[in-house]
Order: C-alpha cells, then structure tokens, then sequence
C-alpha cells in the first residue's frame, strides 16, 4: 500500500471473492482525473490478492478483513471505519463511474450536503427488462436529471461525508442495508442530500425475466424490513395492507420517463414493469409482516457476478 497525505476521496469496494470480481470497476476508477488523490478501500472475507499494477494511479488503497460475510451493509460500515478520507463513497462491482465522477462528487461536497448521489445510465440498455429493472431501482436518478436537494439520492453508489456515517455508531449497518432508510433519517435531523448531474455512473441490471422476478420480491423484503424494525405492530399491518397499491403508484410516479423510453420502440416496457412492481410489492408486504428474514442473504448472493443474470440467455429483448 501507498500514502501520501490524506485522501479527497476514499471509495469503498466490496470484494465476496477474488480481485477479478470488481478488476472492471477499478479500471473505471483509475481512469478518474482525480485518481491520484483517490483512496481504494476493499472490504473482503478473504486473503485478497491485490495486483499492485492495477493500484499505482491512486493515492494509496488498504485492505480491510470482515469474515462475517452475510451482510454487505455490515461490510460497507466497516469500510466507512477504516477509510481515510473526509469523504466516502460506496461502488458497486456492476457499476461503472464515468471520467470525471470523482471530480464532480469531490467538489459537490464542498456544499453542505450530507450525501451526494450520481446521474445513472444503463450499462445494458439492449434489453427492456433491463430498462424496467433500472427504473424500479434508480428511476428517479436517471440520466439526464435535474441535479440539486433530493429526498434520497442512488443507493450504493453515493459519496457521503464520513462523518455523518461514523455518528450512527452501531446502528449504521441497519441503515445501509436499505439506503433510502438513511437518507431519510438525515434528512429528520436536518441534514440534506443532492444529486450531482455531473457525476454519472453506468448501472448493468438484471436482463432475465426469472432471476428478475427473485431479485424484486427480496429487493422488495429487504426494503420494508429495514424501514419498519423499529415500528409498532399496527404501522407494520398498515403498510403491509397498503402493499397492493404500490404497483399502480409507483407506476404512475415513473410515468414521465415510462413514455421517453416506450416511444423508443419498447412496447413490453409497461407490462414488464408493472410485473415486476407486483413481486415486488409482495416482497414489502412479507418485509412490514414479517422483517427482512432471509432477504439479508439473497440479496447479498445476487448483488455479486451479476453476469450470471445480464446476458442474453432467457433474457427479454426490445
């Protein structure tokens, strides 16, 4: 490992495996123009082997060894832990910050915000389900976006100031299992979020139509677990009965950016979504009734080699 001074920027890497896993976001890492002023934290449950050539454009880069492996929101706070830096940000293995994302979050922060999130594009866009799984998970981020306050900002792949996150102590795993949660909880005591359109990063989504299914119903339990663990028995009922009407709310929420890419020659776009949105708003009604459950560990399984679910077999084509 390598230092000199501090960081601007410590960006956080969750490796299940090996180095090859995240070896693509790390290029797209290096290739920031801030990148010498960048500090790499993988967080990992095993004996990494970092190739030192992959890690000479950055400022310096550390390991950090969580062998409790079961939580990637556990992983990520203790990479908030180590880092170096005033500044975090989480990636992902399956999306790809654009030249001049680091630039952008770093001066972004000179402001007040307590998080600031990138403009998202689609790594994948050949396919509709792609387009229909990125606009459930980042539809109000997608490029191009109005930057400025918002009510939450991308999970996993936001830069926070690290001691916003440090402030939670204990309770911060919780929070980062669903990041929505922790935006909003800033946003209660005061803090604000904000989108930066000149930060942008490429999102790769589900593009097979089963494997799709499964990632919505946990994505979905997760969610509503994380939110409702410290409410009342009747809130959770409340919610919970209020589940079927998610499909046709959200839908319409996401109406303005269901017509710019329906008039592009995906007509399965609608039904897809809306399918999508119906398992998914079954898995917040298992969330509010019965917690996160087992979803903690699914979604820690599909979030990793996402390859498995982007190619082009089964998948649904525009």
């Amino acid at each position: 490992m390598t230092t000199a001074g501090t960081p601007a920027l410590s960006v956080i890497v969750l490796v299940p495996d090996r180095f090859g896993t995240v070896a693509e976001v790390v290029r797209h890492l290096a290739a920031q123009d801030r990148r010498g002023e960048i500090e790499i934290v993988f967080v990992t449950p095993v004996d990494l082997d970092v190739p030192p050539d992959a890690m000479t454009s950055f400022q310096r880069w550390q390991t950090v060894r969580v062998p409790d492996w079961r939580s990637t929101a556990r992983a990520r706070a203790a990479g908030v832990a180590a880092a170096g830096s005033l500044l975090v940000a989480f990636v992902e293995d399956h999306c790809f910050p654009t030249p001049g994302w680091a630039h952008a979050l770093i001066e972004a922060h000179r402001d007040d915000w307590a998080a600031v999130g990138p403009v998202i594009l689609n790594a994948n866009p050949s396919f509709t389900i792609s387009w229909a799984n990125l606009l459930i998970e980042y539809g109000p981020w997608l490029h191009p976006c109005e930057g400025g306050a918002a009510a939450h900002v991308p999970g996993h792949n936001s830069a926070y100031k690290r001691e916003r996150l440090v402030a939670y102590g204990d309770r911060l795993p919780a929070l980062l299992e669903a990041e929505s949660v922790l935006h909003w909880d800033l946003g209660r005591q005061g803090f604000r979020v904000a989108i930066e359109p000149r930060a942008r990063s490429r999102h790769k989504n589900f593009a097979r139509f089963w494997p799709s299914l499964r990632l919505r119903f946990q994505s979905g339990r997760l969610f509503a677990g994380s939110r409702a663990l410290s409410w009342r028995a009747s809130r959770r009922a409340a919610f919970a009965a209020g589940s079927p009407v998610l499909p046709f709310l959200r839908t319409w929420r996401l109406r303005a950016s269901l017509r710019q890419h329906a008039s592009r020659g995906r007509p399965l776009l609608v039904p897809l979504l809306f399918v999508l949105l119906v398992v998914d708003a079954l898995g917040e009604m298992a969330g509010y009734i019965s917690g996160p459950g087992a979803a903690i560990a699914a979604m820690n399984d599909l979030e990793f080699h996402r390859d498995r679910f982007t190619g082009p077999r089964t998948a649904v084509l525009s």
